[in-house]
């Protein structure tokens, strides 16, 4: 099922709320017990913030618990109203107004308004920021309970960005809140309207996270969350088969294969729009540089055994891609398989000139799939293109990423945000994305020009076109679609993995539940 970018009559979507969103009577006896997860990355305080939402889908393993939005994704519906009860648009596309939930309450007791939306999204400064104060007008508050944002042209996409995780700028925080401590307090001590209250962070170590009993979709079932950081996989497991974790993320290889066999213990798969690519950064547009010439970009992606690499890391379930845009999306461009030809490779090594190979430098990667870009170094090293690991905590890497201070080599890069082909070329492809070292003229003219455009065909051969020049020219160098496996133990009856399409982590935290005793 693709994401779509959804204009509905107000009837239409009052409906739908009635639907999906009516808020479910709180269980009897509220919450109890607790759950443990052994997460795989370090937390950082600024996936505590939806104002600097990056664009990636890790902050969304901290939002879906202290934060709630106008419009995300849920069970069934991936653009679900939540904080607001529904929607409309003007025919001519340059008004939206949001009718929102009655008696939301923030953890600290203040009651949700319009001037919190208001609030929200003017302080967005995320991914997509750019955009959005490009196309976007004025935020009004019409009432406490309804706020209109007008565009300055038709933006056929605004939903897209707007009402998924592709962005955070419609998650709302409590404007009084953040005014009276500041973005470097809100970090410190977040409050939201989500479905769990911040308790504590040790960074590095662990957060914990307390029911918020005042939800307004439900009470949660489990009283206290812990989400405790292990950056070691065999540790993880171990935790798992300990019972010190319930659910342990990024099991793979062997040790997913030691989950399967475990009495008690579950592996959880989901294929998840999480693409990994081999980035060439500042190199492919370096003139001096070996990446500057497609034939050995070229090389260097069909020296990649991405079959290989998926049964080695995730039996199998990760699927081999040919581009940085999931199959799932909206407007995706169903690019030819990369075949794995190592002699190929060489022969087209020879002709750019290095029939010996070359010294590629470091290969820079987020140290929590290293083992993947490790792979990825050996069939580098076997045609002679010669690198060298360089592994870095995720948050470390994705700020050097932003910054652009990956340089000197080439990089593994990932994305798992959700969204549309639209998205995900903003912030990978074009002059302006927050992730791009360099593009083509031709790339930002046609992006400039799909926006723009309201007749959904036309918009669709301008996005496919994008992606075929990405393709012909080597831009990257895809490996796969990510199936995320997990190990869920033997206390849990709902872990929340695979209950929201595209979402790798435990959601909606609301919905979770430990068998009974």
């Amino acid at each position: 099922m693709r994401h779509q970018t959804w204009v509905r009559p107000l009837v239409v979507v009052l409906a739908l709320a009635l639907l999906v969103a009516a808020p479910v009577p709180r269980a009897a006896g509220g919450s109890d017990g607790q759950m443990t997860w052994a997460v795989h990355v370090s937390i950082a305080p600024a996936w505590f913030d939806p104002g600097e939402h990056p664009g990636i889908i890790t902050s969304m393993l901290i939002f879906y618990a202290l934060h709630d939005a106008l419009i995300k994704p849920m069970p069934g519906n991936p653009m679900a109203p939540s904080l607001a009860e529904s929607w409309t648009a003007s025919p001519d596309g340059l008004v939206y107004e949001f009718a929102l939930r009655r008696g939301v309450v923030f953890h600290n007791g203040e009651t949700m308004t319009a001037e919190d939306v208001k609030f929200s999204f003017e302080r967005y400064r995320g991914a997509a920021a750019k955009l959005f104060k490009e196309k976007g007008a004025t935020v009004e508050v019409v009432d406490p309970l309804r706020v209109r944002f007008r565009l300055r042209e038709p933006w056929p996409d605004f939903m897209a960005f707007f009402a998924t995780p592709a962005t955070g700028a419609a998650w709302i925080v409590p404007k009084k809140y953040v005014e009276s401590v500041g973005d470097d307090g809100f970090k410190k001590a977040p409050v939201g309207a989500g479905p769990y209250k911040f308790v504590s962070y040790n960074p590095g170590v662990e957060m914990v996270l307390e029911a918020h009993e005042g939800y307004w979709r439900k009470t949660p079932h489990v009283k206290r969350l812990v989400l405790r950081v292990v950056p070691d996989e065999t540790t993880r497991l171990a935790m798992l088969k300990r019972g010190e974790a319930d659910v342990a993320y990024s099991i793979r290889g062997a040790l997913a294969e030691e989950v399967k066999r475990t009495p008690g213990l579950k592996l959880a798969p989901t294929l998840i729009p999480a693409t990994f690519w081999i980035d060439f950064t500042s190199e492919q547009w370096n003139p001096q540089s070996p990446w500057h010439d497609r034939r050995v970009r070229l090389a260097a992606s069909l020296a990649i055994d991405r079959q290989a690499i998926s049964q080695a890391e995730t039996l199998g379930f990760s699927k081999p891609s040919a581009s940085i845009i999931p199959s799932t999306y909206e407007f995706y461009w169903p690019a030819p398989p990369i075949a794995y030809d190592p002699a190929q490779a060489k022969r087209l090594l020879a002709e750019a000139g290095y029939p010996q190979g070359f010294d590629a430098g470091e290969l820079t990667c987020d140290s929590s799939y290293s083992n993947v870009a490790e792979a990825v170094a050996n069939y580098f090293n076997a045609i002679g293109i010669k690198t060298r690991l360089k592994p870095i905590e995720r948050v470390a890497f994705l700020s050097q990423w932003r910054e652009k201070k990956i340089r000197g080599g080439i990089m593994q890069g990932g994305a798992g945000a959700f969204g549309n082909a639209a998205t995900r070329i903003d912030n990978y492809m074009t002059s302006s994305g927050t992730y791009v070292y360099g593009t083509y003229p031709e790339i930002d003219a046609l992006f400039a020009k799909q926006v723009q455009e309201l007749d959904r065909g036309k918009r669709e051969a301008l996005l496919h076109e994008i992606q075929k020049i990405a393709h012909e020219r080597v831009m990257f160098a895809p490996i796969w679609e990510l199936a995320f496996l997990n190990g869920v133990g033997a206390r849990v009856e709902e872990a929340g993995l695979g209950l929201i399409q595209d979402q790798p982590y435990s959601s909606p935290y609301e919905d979770l539940k430990l068998k009974a005793k």
